[in-house]
């Protein structure tokens, strides 16, 4: 990662946070993008406190013209994107008759249309010396738990998303993949803890322990790589084993 320049979106906390401060440690230079200026500024401030370079630009990935801006920013502050790690997201619960529109759009808005914008922007960037775009779609994109239907939907578009840029734009040597965590300890998990959030992984996922948010920032990390050159188009899944089968402790 040694002098490039990284976008990370949804850098205020959990993956996103994690994902930014190991990209500055391996070198890269980092704008790190939320909704919460206050958030993304601690990330900011903890990388450059740890000798590494950062920025943090406030960016809402569903409004078109903050996206837009954001792109900007990463080249004022650095003169080039590459990598652009779309890792915003919300997490809603429902079924489609618990859901109104707003919430459904809300979460369209964010976790799919926000991949769209941010990558429509970076792209002509990435172009001349091409670049790696990797989006967080999670599990559920692949196979959905009831009483998430928006979410659920969301990031089956996702990954159906990352397979389209993948092929769109692999001549011009940018490649593209997503990132499926399974139960990843974040905020948008912390409803789920203690003796309930044990039985829970006991049942459904097979290696002990839980998923922390480093763990899929080193594969972020290995993705972005010159050593993952030749894989693009794909969605890599860190779940614990859940994905594997049916799992029956």
């Amino acid at each position: 990662m040694q002098g490039k320049a990284v976008i990370v979106t949804g850098a205020g906390s959990g993956i996103g946070a994690a994902s930014a401060i190991a990209f500055a440690a391996a070198g890269a230079s980092v704008v790190c993008a939320g909704r919460t200026f206050d958030t993304v500024r601690r990330t900011a401030g903890t990388i450059v406190q740890d000798g590494g370079v950062a920025q943090a630009v406030q960016s809402d990935v569903s409004d078109n013209a903050s996206v837009s801006s954001l792109a900007d920013a990463a080249i004022s502050h650095f003169g080039r994107i590459d990598v652009l790690f779309n890792n915003a997201g919300i997490s809603p619960s429902g079924r489609i008759t618990d859901i109104d529109e707003a919430q459904w759009d809300e979460c369209l808005n964010i976790n799919l249309k926000g991949v769209f914008l941010a990558s429509r922007y970076v792209i002509p960037h990435m172009r001349d010396r091409g670049g790696v775009i990797l989006n967080t779609a999670g599990t559920f994109g692949l196979r959905p738990s009831s009483g998430k239907a928006a979410y659920a939907a969301a990031k089956a578009g996702v990954i159906n998303l990352t397979r389209s840029i993948a092929l769109d734009y692999a001549r011009e040597n940018i490649r593209c993949n997503a990132i499926c965590p399974g139960f990843v300890d974040t905020p948008l998990t912390e409803s789920v803890s203690g003796p309930e959030r044990d039985a829970f992984l006991g049942r459904s996922q097979p290696l002990p322990g839980v998923i922390q948010p480093e763990d899929v920032a080193e594969l972020a990390l290995w993705l972005a790589s010159d050593a993952a050159r030749m894989i693009t188009g794909q969605a890599f899944i860190i779940d614990g084993g859940q994905q594997a089968g049916l799992f029956s402790p």
